[in-house]
């Protein structure tokens, strides 16, 4: 009887390797703005780094924060998230953040520069989609967007109930 030889260069195989692009590679969504795309017309997405301090971080996973009413603003200074409410975190104490606090966004010169040229023409915003955190590190998506009127609205929702209805009476048709 033969004893199976070792491969070189090869270690113990644990299983499936998993891989970079997966869940579990350390995406988890902390908020989301559910009503960007219902409010407004999303032109272009770009991802920013967020600066937070002391209790934010804690609060931000334990998934308290309400981004509905954010916007990014353009300083001197830099970009500038606005009017995101991130609860206090309640074993924080006297330590605690101040829940709506400006919080800076971390992005390059040439990223900066072209989103606050394009918010200075008539009618669009930056407005954060969502925070989460990638590899231990807060980011947040914002958008380059222009807001809806009314009719807009109306129209998206005629179009969301057509595909609704072109969607049931296809599943309903391949069942029979």
């Amino acid at each position: 009887m033969t004893k199976p030889t070792k491969q070189p260069g090869r270690g113990a195989q644990r299983g499936p390797q998993k891989s970079k692009d997966s869940k579990e590679s350390g995406e988890k969504i902390a908020a989301q703005n559910r009503a960007a795309s219902f409010n407004y017309h999303i032109l272009e997405r770009m991802e920013a780094g967020l600066v937070l301090h002391g209790t934010e971080v804690k609060a931000l996973r334990e998934g308290k924060a309400n981004i509905r009413d954010a916007y990014v603003d353009f300083k001197p200074s830099g970009p500038f998230l606005v009017n995101a409410h991130i609860a206090q975190y309640m074993p924080g104490g006297p330590w605690n953040h101040e829940p709506l606090g400006e919080r800076k966004l971390l992005l390059h010169k040439r990223e900066i520069h072209k989103f606050s040229v394009r918010t200075e023409s008539k009618g669009l915003t930056v407005i954060p989609l969502r925070i989460y955190f990638r590899n231990g590190l807060a980011k947040v998506e914002i958008a380059l967007a222009q807001g809806k009127k009314s009719w807009d609205r109306r129209q998206d929702e005629r179009d969301k109930d057509a595909r609704r209805e072109a969607d049931q009476a296809l599943y309903r048709n391949r069942r029979r």
